[in-house]
């Protein structure tokens, strides 16, 4: 991740519409499992731990994120995160089967070698063990917003099912996010790319500022499609995400 962008987005990860129904998609989804509260649970990708603060608000304790991001770990244990360290998700420093979930919320497109990160990740899932990750969808969304968070793809449903299954795991679901934004995203990167400096631009991310009005109108959407989610899958949108378990 770029280096400036990077303070940008811990300021924005707290309050930002699209961080905040990202999270509260994973959260759902996690409730939906009915994991016991002494579940050990890995974020992968915790960046400054909101996720984290809201699971330990509803009663898990055995929390455990890492992040490359030595400025991310370092506002996760100032909001009190004790067992948070910097760490290359695709090397974990943990024991085999160590893990009842893991959750990687947008951090497989950073990783070049995504296969030798799945592996990684389903090593320390204990036998039945859950992971839950989302990425972003679509290589023809890619942005200027990719280039500044140094992704290396985006993909498909198709692509992200091939390569959960050649890790070992197996796949419970598989959706897509966002489908909201998904065409007027689509139109926007479109007309983007065709712009004539598009190229000669700086490389700028997608979290801007909207007026108040917009910001709630588009949270309270997504939160519409999060509950649907809880009960069907959806075929378009600008994210993806699979919810797949290690064999037993």
């Amino acid at each position: 991740m770029n280096s400036t962008y990077e303070l940008y987005y811990h300021q924005q990860e707290e309050q930002h519409w699209w961080f905040k129904a990202r999270r509260e998609i994973v959260f759902n989804l996690i409730q939906k499992m009915r994991l016991p509260h002494e579940a050990a649970i890995l974020d992968v990708g915790c960046s400054g731990g909101p996720l984290m603060l809201a699971l330990r608000a509803t009663g898990y304790q055995n929390l455990t994120g890492i992040d490359v991001s030595e400025s991310g770990i370092e506002l996760a244990r100032q909001r009190g995160l004790a067992n948070v360290s910097v760490m290359d998700g695709s090397n974990l420093a943990f024991a085999d089967k160590s893990f009842d979930l893991l959750i990687a919320s947008d951090v497989l497109e950073h990783i070049e070698n995504e296969e030798a990160a799945l592996r990684e990740w389903v090593r320390v899932l204990r036998p039945g063990g859950t992971l839950l990750v989302f990425v972003p969808a679509h290589s023809y969304l890619w942005s200027q917003h990719d280039e500044i968070n140094h992704h290396f793809r985006r993909y498909s449903a198709q692509h992200l099912r091939t390569v959960l299954r050649t890790a070992g795991l197996r796949i419970e679901r598989l959706s897509y996010w966002n489908n909201f934004l998904y065409f007027p995203t689509a139109v926007f990167r479109s007309v983007q790319r065709q712009l004539p400096t598009h190229a000669e631009r700086e490389p700028v991310a997608d979290f801007h500022h909207f007026p108040a009005i917009f910001d709630k109108a588009v949270l309270q959407w997504l939160r519409f499609e999060n509950k649907l989610l809880q009960h069907v899958d959806v075929p378009f949108g600008v994210s993806l995400f699979s919810v797949a378990h290690r064999p037993s």
